[in-house]
């Protein structure tokens, strides 16, 4: 695993008197890709009281942003997968892996089958099957992981693709969850002019991390630092990075977004800002990740720092709210106040039901905004209502319809909630960003 070679530096100053919400401060980091379709499978039936049901079953096939591909297994096989949805790496905790006691044991048949193991003749002699064609492999993959992920009564067509099912299904043993590919932690801080902001730390799996500032970052005085204050030119695994505001800086806020290149572990979740089918990372070639961590300054006043995670054990989305200013942060979501003391940081869970998309913007004093849009998807359609839906037939393998009624998907989210475009009041915010190792700095000041 590596760290992209190249370094592309860019900068620019802009000015301007409003600015769209930031959605970023929710997003976990690692890798974010557009679901292409089923490149190897073959078929499954479904068995229930109603009778049984055939669909196709293998990899699905993903296109990272900035360059890579993965290959996926879906571990919802009644929801539909969207034609080209965007999906983003996430913790189980965000899915409908989380709570399910078998999870591990996916993790383990991912890592014990093809595409992990492409020797399929000793794939066949341990599965006791005569032979094992890449079509019956990724068949008896995926069937073995529906029996864990889904609990369904799921065959597949094959007898030797169901040979390899039953016998990844026997031998799975639980193993733990892996880690993400690349995060910030926290994922938002806050202070005054003049202070260090931070810690932000880098957790990942590559070699490292690149941070090049270009030109207009130094000008301006804002800076990438460590812990001694002095500027950051790379950083590994467990680094800790601040924010250098300089004192005289009129209120604002920064973006720092680090990529690396690298591959994506073996059992990370991948879900859809829209209601398509949760996949699970099967195979994954070097691929661009990255993470995202913002800053928030002011004078005098609240300053809060706002970061979200989705909480599918409460069933709603967690967002954190750390106050490092003098006054109290407070803010309205449907329908209730909360209050954030100076110097404090609490998480609220705001319940949102399964499958519910959601676009709101939490706004503060000077400007501040953060946008968080998302669905909430936890469960899977076994167990959110196993009667009523359609499940497509093996002679319709566009992945646009796999396994779902494409009329319960959720709207587009532009038009669910609140626009993407929301102003935010007064001038000029400072946005740092690492592109292949490197760091594009944007930056704004306020009206005077």
């Amino acid at each position: 695993m590596t760290v992209a070679s190249g370094l592309v530096v860019a900068g620019s100053i802009a000015t301007a008197t409003t600015a769209a919400a930031d959605d970023t401060a929710q997003r976990p980091g690692g890798a974010t890709a557009t679901i292409g379709g089923l490149t190897t499978y073959g078929g499954a039936v479904i068995h229930d009281g109603d009778g049984e049901q055939q669909l196709p079953a293998g990899l699905f096939e993903m296109f990272v942003d900035g360059g890579g591909t993965l290959q996926t297994y879906c571990v919802d096989v009644l929801n539909p997968t969207q034609k080209e949805a965007k999906y983003q790496e996430t913790p189980w905790s965000g899915t409908s892996l989380d709570g399910n006691k078998d999870a591990g044991r996916i993790r383990w048949i991912l890592q014990n089958s093809y595409p992990q193991v492409n020797d399929l003749a000793a794939l066949a002699a341990k599965a006791g099957a005569k032979s094992l064609t890449e079509q019956d492999a990724a068949a008896g993959t995926q069937v073995a992981i529906w029996r864990y992920s889904d609990g369904v009564d799921v065959t597949a067509v094959d007898p030797e693709a169901e040979k390899l099912a039953d016998y990844l299904q026997k031998s799975a043993r639980n193993v733990a969850e892996p880690a993400a590919s690349l995060t910030l932690a926290p994922s938002a801080v806050s202070g005054r002019p003049g202070e260090r902001l931070g810690p932000v730390t880098v957790h990942t799996d590559a070699d490292g991390v690149t941070l090049t500032p270009p030109s207009e970052a130094t000008e301006a005085g804002v800076k990438v630092v460590d812990a001694d204050g002095k500027p950051v030119t790379s950083a590994t695994d467990g680094g800790e990075l601040y924010f250098q505001v300089p004192e005289d800086m009129a209120d604002g806020s920064a973006e720092l977004t680090v990529q690396a290149s690298t591959t994506v572990p073996v059992g990370r979740a991948f879900t859809s800002e829209t209601h398509s089918q949760t996949q699970i990372l099967a195979g994954s070639s070097e691929s661009t990740v990255s993470a995202t961590a913002t800053a928030s300054w002011a004078e005098e006043g609240a300053i809060p720092a706002l970061s979200a995670e989705k909480n599918c054990a409460d069933g709603g989305l967690d967002i954190t709210a750390a106050n490092k200013g003098d006054e109290t942060f407070t803010f309205a979501l449907m329908g209730i106040e909360y209050a954030i003391d100076a110097g404090e940081t609490h998480t609220v869970t705001i319940p949102l039901q399964e499958d519910q998309a959601y676009d709101f913007t939490i706004k503060g004093s000077s400007g501040f905004a953060r946008q968080f849009k998302g669905v909430l998807d936890c469960r899977t359609e076994t167990e959110a209502s196993a009667g009523g839906e359609s499940v497509q037939t093996l002679s319709e393998p566009s992945p646009a319809t796999v396994g779902g009624n494409a009329t319960s998907v959720s709207t587009d989210l532009a038009e669910t909630g609140s626009s993407g475009a929301t102003p935010v009041i007064g001038g000029i915010a400072i946005a740092l960003v690492v592109v292949g190792g490197a760091v594009m700095v944007l930056l704004r000041k306020r009206n005077q």
